[in-house]
């Protein structure tokens, strides 16, 4: 998938929300002139008319979206190359709000590089109070797992594609309205902590020694990228050189508490 698709598929979705609010407004107007034919009835149609006609306009502008960025892929397609989800210093971050949510990872270029997906279980699982999200990379394939445990405190398990444990991030209550986030290794050692602002989005992975290593963001995206994602408040996800895949995937983990569960 490609940026511009996802803005295409987004305005198709407006578009099916639009014909979806004019259905009921047509049958109370249909229905209204063929049985009772009084004013009062006639402004239940009202809402879904408004509904219908903002959505409609959504779908338009989301599809000259489209096609702008489109028309930007063939020019920026020469001068970035591709590059793989663990190979990329920056990603930038579309979560999709439909009946099954997903995170979307585009590299800069253009080209989706990831996604994260809840994974439909059992309703074992239910009673457990355990969800499991899978990584996906651009080819659909599983390149790594995030098990979510509720209990006494929040706790999110990383796994490679092979389920080999590599560690899990931790999130515990200090007081009412604050948090502390740490980062363990496979052994259940302290390597990090997450940090953030309550106000805005910007949240820090720090590692023991207090580098950065991982930096979420909104509001800062370099002008070039705008060519292909027009929102500049588009979250901007950022690695240190120095990590490996296996770090990388481990400090991803906050994006889930991020993405699927404090929103």
């Amino acid at each position: 998938m490609r940026i511009d698709q996802h803005y295409r598929a987004s305005a198709n979705l407006s578009l099916n929300g639009s014909i979806a609010a004019i259905l009921p407004a047509t049958l109370i107007i249909t229905g209204n002139f063929s049985f009772s034919k009084t004013n009062e009835i006639m402004l239940l149609s009202i809402p879904f008319i408004l509904y219908s006609f903002f959505a409609f306009q959504l779908y338009l502008f989301r599809m000259k979206q489209s096609q702008s960025i489109h028309r930007n892929l063939l020019l920026v397609k020469k001068e970035n190359p591709a590059h793989s989800l663990f190979e990329a210093r920056h990603l930038l971050l579309l979560h999709v709000q439909t009946f099954s949510p997903r995170l979307q990872l585009f590299l800069p270029n253009g080209n989706l590089a990831a996604s994260i997906e809840k994974k439909s279980g059992g309703g074992l699982s239910f009673f457990n109070r355990i969800k499991t999200f899978t990584l996906y990379n651009s080819h659909e394939e599983a390149v790594g797992f995030f098990k979510v445990k509720d209990s006494k405190f929040l706790k999110i398990e990383v796994f490679d594609r092979n389920w080999n444990y590599l560690g899990c991030m931790e999130k515990r209550k200090i007081s009412w309205n604050n948090s502390k986030k740490e980062l363990l290794d496979v052994d259940g050692k302290y390597i990090g902590a997450v940090e953030g602002s309550a106000l805005y989005m910007d949240e820090l992975v720090l590692n023991k020694g207090d580098r950065l290593e991982v930096r979420l963001r909104k509001g800062w995206m370099p002008l070039e990228w705008s060519r292909l994602f027009p929102n500049p408040n588009t979250p901007v996800l950022t690695f240190a050189e120095s990590l490996t895949k296996e770090d990388k995937l481990l400090r991803m983990s906050f994006l889930i508490n991020e993405y699927f569960i404090e929103r």
